[in-house]
């Protein structure tokens, strides 16, 4: 069994234009003769690796530390796209909604929905999209992309990195920190290779 990181440091990580940098704030250091090592974190909720939940975009929506936590772990498909836009036509090819309710979009962070495929990953019922790129949606639609999805409930982990991974079934562990009251989380994102599933029927 072959365990994969996808995730990115929520530090050294460029962060999403306009958002705050975050950097870690010594309290205690065993150097300075201080009794252990003690740090406090700030961090934009959006750096890196992270969850988004439909508060993000839609005003009393679902806060992060709602969705259960099986959402984020399960049978996952992998798909390569193009850079650039991801029309509805490439998604309907392209994305197999009938063969895993999780998707996650490698395209080396240049790959963008488009409202008519996120439109598509609505009506498909997966019920899980990431993508390696720092934002889901093709510039000028990101809020229309973002509201298709979160409207449906379909959190979107953003900000992963697919660059070891190759296109393909995998088995995904991708859970949200547990904060109350937000729109999104970071989260430490795997993928399992050559993994084994049992069901309530065994042979």
């Amino acid at each position: 069994m072959e365990i994969i990181d996808i995730s990115r440091d929520l530090i050294k990580t460029p962060v999403y234009p306009g958002d705050p940098e975050g950097y870690v704030d010594p309290i205690f250091s065993l150097r300075a003769g201080d009794n252990c090592n003690l740090n406090s974190i700030y961090t934009c909720l959006h750096t890196a690796t992270h969850v988004d939940a439909p508060l993000h975009f839609i005003d009393g929506g679902v806060t992060i530390d709602v969705f259960p936590p099986d959402l984020f772990i399960g049978e996952c498909v992998v798909v390569e796209a193009p850079p650039g836009p991801i029309t509805g036509a490439f998604a309907e090819e392209n994305f197999p909604w009938q063969d895993a309710e999780r998707l996650l979009i490698k395209g080396n962070g240049l790959s963008y929905l488009m409202e008519s495929s996120a439109y598509y990953v609505v009506d498909s019922g997966i019920k899980l999209v990431g993508t390696d790129s720092q934002t889901i949606g093709i510039s000028g639609s990101n809020q229309i992309v973002h509201r298709a999805l979160l409207t449906s409930n379909i959190p979107i982990i953003e900000g992963l990195d697919l660059s070891a991974v190759e296109p393909g079934r995998y088995f995904l562990m991708a859970q949200p920190l547990k904060i109350s009251g937000v729109e999104a989380a970071p989260c430490r994102a795997v993928l399992v290779k050559d993994h084994l599933f049992w069901s309530g029927s065994r042979n």
